[in-house]
């Protein structure tokens, strides 16, 4: 049977890459989905595509720039901004999804906060909803620890009880009442993808406690774990799921609703990357 790549020499050598430049290693990770590739600053390195850093083509997909940038929001600190990332539905490994992740992790990022869109599964969650991610469900059918990863990255099995880390979920949900908004949380049900969920499947999700679907992060922040990294995922609500709605669900919907919340979203993770309990 072929041994599962989890692409630890192209890793290690885009992190020899990057320190040859001269560039500082990141304190934190930053990785933008859907429709929320927000301009946060000004940058010390890049934007630059991702694809000169990836060992794999990087195929495109509508609200997704696939750049990366370096910036440091306040003296001292470096955040390592990934504006977009790849999915499993567009055919790449499990390996191929945690490569930011991993990059960032082995340069020495401690920290990794993410923004996704997602359907609501609650009712009571309208387009617009920002949501602080407490836990998911992983049902994708893919796992990027599948295989033998290398030891020196972490345990063979990762303990996931606490894969957002409450503390960072509070400060959060602290800095957005400071804002003037409510920051909710919920349970984000990962998939395959890219077809949307049937009603059928939206009501299952409803029944295993989801309050949000999507198809990204959980692959990303087990990678985190495993590595050590604190996680904090964000959700923007962009559509109601499949039977929440009479309406057929859209593509541009998702990448509308991302340009509305911009400025919101912006706001958030400005004050959460300047703050020094991050």
């Amino acid at each position: 049977m072929r041994a599962v790549s989890h692409r630890e020499r192209e890793l290690q050598a885009a992190c020899e890459r990057w320190l040859a430049r001269g560039r500082p290693r990141p304190d934190i990770a930053l990785v933008a989905g859907s429709g929320l590739s927000i301009a946060l600053g000004e940058p010390v390195a890049g934007p630059e595509p991702f694809a000169d850093w990836a060992p794999f083509p990087v195929r495109s997909i509508a609200g997704h720039d696939h750049a990366l940038e370096l910036f440091s929001p306040t003296a001292g600190r470096h955040v390592l901004y990934f504006r977009g990332r790849v999915h499993a539905y567009q055919g790449y490994a499990a390996a191929d999804v945690a490569f930011q992740v991993r990059f960032a992790a082995l340069l020495g990022a401690r920290v990794l906060v993410l923004t996704n869109a997602a359907g609501g599964v609650r009712t009571d969650w309208s387009a617009g909803k920002l949501v602080a991610i407490r836990d998911h469900l992983n049902l994708t059918g893919l796992n990027p620890l599948s295989g033998e990863p290398p030891a020196s990255w972490g345990p063979r099995f990762p303990d996931m009880a606490h894969a957002y880390d409450p503390a960072l979920v509070a400060l959060a949900r602290r800095h957005a009442e400071a804002l003037g908004f409510a920051l909710d949380t919920g349970v984000y049900a990962g998939l395959a993808g890219p077809s949307y969920e049937t009603p059928a499947e939206v009501r299952m999700l409803r029944t295993l406690g989801a309050d949000l679907a999507g198809m990204s992060t959980v692959l990303e922040v087990i990678a985190a774990r495993h590595l050590g990294l604190r996680c904090l995922a964000l959700s923007l609500v962009t559509n109601p799921a499949a039977g929440v709605d009479a309406e057929p669900l859209d593509h541009e919907d998702v990448l509308r609703a991302g340009r509305t919340a911009a400025a919101r979203v912006a706001a958030l993770l400005a004050a959460l990357l300047a703050d020094p309990e991050l």
